[in-house]
């Protein structure tokens, strides 16, 4: 397709008003290309990442302590290439498309958001996943399809804005975790506040399509399975406050340290950055001694124990609490990777930890307000927090979840201030960071 002529007047947002129908369907085209192809990518991604997954238990079953050396070299590599490579790759992905939503036109949001940082940043987190590292593919899907939404309007010569980010962003989750309405609210809660109608209908459009372009092909799953049943009022007055309180202490604690250690002004940030492949080794042992001792359980994503115990599997109950550290460990490391599943993995050990004190037949939901409370005080997203877990275990304890999120989201503030992507965004803008360290 040759590319279409650019119009100064259209770049500067000033248009003629014979325009505006051309420019919209060139927009309309624009983001329907985009939605597809990131609906497309995420899907491969997530095949990827699951064989990366796969390889990394075939190896782990035949040489059981192979992870005290692979999972320590793959760390120390990944953060090495990433360091060399793409800067702008490392962490999560979502910090990085907030700081590019911000001001899409300055050379750090099209670094940030350039095709070559997707890529390294889709290549390293396998990398990491067939290393064993505890990170999640839906931040990297984020920045992945941020970057393709950027990409394709500028071929097609439509102005790049701040909607054309946040509709980006919110498409790869609902693409990642086949959610399409949790792409939404994540792109109102976290990616910005999508208040202008242009903006809304731009990334309802888009998520609805990644989302669907992606469920065409991997079928109308349900991303942990569907779980069944609701909480009787009893049961709900107390799983919900001590779930909520619980798991947003804890994943407030999370975000502390993250950004304690991580954060642009972090207390013993500065000492780690000077020092970046000795913590990626000494993050990796760490991960690896937890792999081991976990029988493999803590490594990647954390899916499959997810799944099983919200269809009734039993867990070790330090399963949470190592995933907790090792989720914690690889994200101090610096590699790329995200937070989204491992958080729902860390806060379904501790849903375990509170099923002894109800009946069995409600344990898998006891499990899922676990998830929403730490996932919660971590994210600081209660909405989305919902959504996702609705949409991804195809339940309708609605309330249940809701009570426990808006608990958890208060009990995380309690702990941790600031926003954990919000505080992290700012290590992407050095303008900001510069504002910053002039006001401290």
């Amino acid at each position: 397709m040759a590319l279409l002529p650019r119009r100064p007047e259209f770049l500067s947002g000033k248009m003629p008003q014979g325009l505006v129908r051309a420019d919209d369907w060139h927009r309309r085209i624009a983001m329907l290309v985009s939605a597809v192809l990131i609906g497309l990518a995420a899907l491969l991604f997530a095949k990827l990442g699951d064989r990366a997954q796969e390889v990394f238990g075939a190896i782990r079953h035949d040489y059981i302590y192979l992870p005290l050396v692979l999972t320590p070299l793959t760390f120390l590599a990944v953060a090495w290439l990433t360091r060399r490579i793409a800067n702008e790759a490392r962490g999560s992905g979502i910090p990085q498309v907030m700081a590019a939503s911000r001001d899409p036109h300055t050379p750090v949001a099209r670094a940030l958001l350039s095709l070559r940082a997707a890529a390294a940043k889709t290549v390293l987190t396998l990398v990491g996943l067939l290393g064993g590292a505890s990170v999640g593919r839906e931040g990297p899907t984020v920045q992945l399809a941020g970057a393709i939404m950027v990409a394709v309007h500028r071929v097609f010569r439509v102005r790049i804005s701040s909607g054309v980010v946040i509709a980006g962003g919110a498409a790869g989750v609902a693409a990642a975790f086949n959610t399409p309405l949790a792409g939404i609210a994540f792109a109102i809660e976290e990616l910005a506040v999508a208040y202008e109608q242009r903006v809304a209908v731009l990334v309802m459009g888009a998520v609805m399509i990644a989302g669907l372009t992606a469920q065409g092909l991997a079928g109308d799953y349900v991303y942990f399975g569907i779980l069944k049943g609701n909480l009787p009022v009893g049961s709900l007055l107390i799983a919900a406050p001590l779930a909520g309180i619980g798991g947003g202490i804890l994943g407030g604690l999370f975000s502390r340290l993250v950004l304690a250690m991580r954060g642009y002004d972090g207390r013993w940030s500065g000492l780690l950055g000077r020092h970046p492949l000795a913590t990626a080794l000494a993050c990796g042992l760490l991960v690896g001694a937890l792999i081991v001792a976990s029988g493999g359980t803590v490594a990647g994503t954390g899916y499959e124990p997810t799944t099983a115990m919200l269809e009734g599997g039993a867990q070790d109950f330090w399963f949470g609490p190592a995933k907790f550290v090792a989720a914690l460990a690889t994200s101090v490391s610096g590699i790329p990777g995200g937070i989204f599943a491992p958080s729902l993995s860390v806060g379904a050990g501790l849903g375990q930890f509170l099923t002894p004190l109800f009946p069995p037949e409600q344990a898998g939901l006891i499990i899922l307000l676990g998830m929403a409370g730490y996932f919660t005080g971590v994210v600081r997203a209660p909405l989305t927090a919902v959504i996702i877990l609705s949409e991804a275990t195809g339940s309708h304890a609605i309330l249940p979840l809701f009570a426990t999120a808006l608990i958890g989201d208060w009990a995380g503030s309690m702990v941790c201030r600031e926003r954990l992507y919000h505080a992290l965004a700012r290590d992407f803008l050095p303008q900001e960071k510069a504002q910053t360290g002039a006001a401290t």
